[in-house]
C-alpha cells in the first residue's frame, strides 16, 4: 500500500552528458556537499537507490537495479518511471531531491518530458543540466552532432574539466552560442554549487543522525580552499506590496539567459485575497502554486532568483517594475490569466 503524499514538492533534476562528461563525478560531488540534504538516485543502469548524506560518494553498491541496456528513455516509460520515482518520494525515506542520471547515450528530452509527465503530486521538474567534457568538445561534438540539440534543451549546461584546457573561453562561447538562455558553469571535477541545483538542509535538522559532512568535516574544509565552488549571482527580493500579474508574467516571460532558478512566493493583493502563489521556475519551466495564506501570517512577496553572469541590480529595477500602484478593477477578470497559464490543474476532489 502506498504511503499518502507529504504536501511537500521533491525537485528531479535530470542529470545527462555525453559518455565521460564527468556526471558521475557531479553526483558523487553533489552527495558530499549535500548540506545535510538526502539525494534520491536514479542512476546510469537503472537503479532506483535511497543515498543519505551519510552514504559514501559513488558506492552505490548491490542496491542499484539494472534493466539491461542501462538507456532510461529506452527502457522505461512515464509510468514505469514514476513506480521508481515514487518509491523514492514516500515520506518515510525522507527525501529531498531526486538526481537521474542519465546513461551517455539517452537522450535527455526524453526523460524531461517521462519526469514532466509525472502523475506524482510530490514530484516537480527540477530542470535538466547537461555536462560537456571542455577538453573533449570539439571532437565529440564532431562525431555526435546531435550534442547541439541537447544543448539547446539544457537548462543548466556544466562545461566540466576546464582545468584541462590552456584556454577555456572558445569552448565557453560556443557552448552559449549553442543554449537557450540556459545558465553555463565551468567546472572542474563536476564542482558546481548544490546550492544552484536544490535547497541544502543544515545537517543540523538531521537530530541524531551523523551526517557525510560531519565524517568528512576537515577533508571539506581543506578541499573547499583548493578547489572553490563554481561561483552564481543571487537576488532576493521583497515587497510589501502586491505586485501586479501581467507585469509579473511579463518579466517571466523575458527572463535573461543565465536565470536558472526562481523561488518564493507572491502576493498579488487583491487579485486573489484568499491565496499567496508559490512560484517555481528552473530554466524555461514555470509553475505557480496557489495555497491559503497561513493564518496570522503577514502578507508579503519573498522571491530568490539564482544564476550566473546576472545583472542583479538591472533584475531588481525590473522587478520594483512590478508592484503595483493602484488597485484593480472590480472587473478585471483578464489580469491573472497569465498566471493560471502556469498553474497545474487541480485534481477534482469529487473524482
Amino acid at each position: 500500500m502506498s504511503e499518502r503524499s507529504s504536501g511537500r514538492q521533491i525537485p528531479v533534476v535530470v542529470l545527462a552528458g555525453f559518455l565521460g562528461s564527468g556526471k558521475t563525478t557531479l553526483l558523487n560531488h553533489l552527495l558530499h556537499r549535500s548540506g545535510g540534504s538526502r539525494i534520491g538516485a536514479v542512476v546510469n543502469d537503472f537503479g532506483a537507490v535511497e543515498i543519505d548524506a551519510m552514504a559514501v560518494a559513488g558506492a552505490l553498491g548491490d542496491s542499484t537495479v539494472s534493466l539491461g541496456n542501462g538507456c532510461l528513455c529506452c527502457a522505461v516509460d512515464a509510468s514505469e518511471l514514476d513506480e521508481y520515482l515514487e518509491r523514492l518520494a514516500r515520506p518515510s525515506a525522507g527525501i529531498d531531491v531526486i538526481v537521474i542520471e542519465a546513461s551517455g547515450l539517452a537522450e535527455p528530452q526524453e526523460l524531461v518530458r517521462m519526469v514532466l509527465a509525472s502523475e506524482l503530486p510530490d514530484i516537480v521538474y527540477g530542470g535538466l543540466v547537461e555536462v560537456v567534457d571542455a577538453a573533449e568538445f570539439d571532437e565529440t561534438r564532431a562525431a555526435h552532432p546531435g550534442i547541439d540539440r541537447h544543448l539547446a534543451l539544457a537548462d543548466l549546461v556544466v562545461v566540466n574539466k576546464i582545468d584541462r584546457v590552456d584556454d577555456p573561453e572558445p569552448v565557453l562561447k560556443t557552448v552559449r552560442d549553442l543554449v537557450d538562455g540556459a545558465a553555463v558553469v565551468p567546472a572542474t571535477h563536476g564542482r558546481v554549487d548544490p546550492e544552484f541545483l536544490f535547497d541544502c538542509r543544515p545537517s543540523e535538522e538531521r537530530i541524531g543522525q551523523l551526517s557525510f559532512d560531519d565524517l568528512h568535516r576537515d577533508e571539506d574544509e581543506h578541499d573547499r580552499h583548493a578547489h572553490p565552488h563554481a561561483g552564481y549571482d543571487s537576488l532576493s527580493f521583497v515587497s510589501e506590496q502586491p505586485l501586479d500579474p501581467r507585469r509579473l508574467i511579463a518579466f517571466l516571460d523575458s527572463r535573461p539567459a543565465g536565470l536558472y532558478r526562481i523561488k518564493g512566493y507572491v502576493d498579488f493583493g487583491p487579485y486573489d485575497l484568499r491565496n499567496r502563489y508559490a512560484v517555481h521556475a528552473v530554466g524555461r519551466f514555470l509553475r505557480f502554486y496557489p495555497e491559503p495564506w497561513p493564518a496570522g501570517a503577514g502578507r508579503a512577496t519573498q522571491l530568490v532568483l539564482i544564476g550566473t553572469g546576472l545583472d542583479t541590480a538591472a533584475l531588481r529595477a525590473q522587478l520594483d517594475g512590478c508592484v503595483s500602484d493602484d488597485a484593480p478593477h472590480t472587473d478585471d477578470e483578464a489580469g491573472m490569466w497569465g498566471v493560471l497559464r502556469y498553474v497545474q490543474e487541480a485534481e477534482d476532489p469529487a473524482a
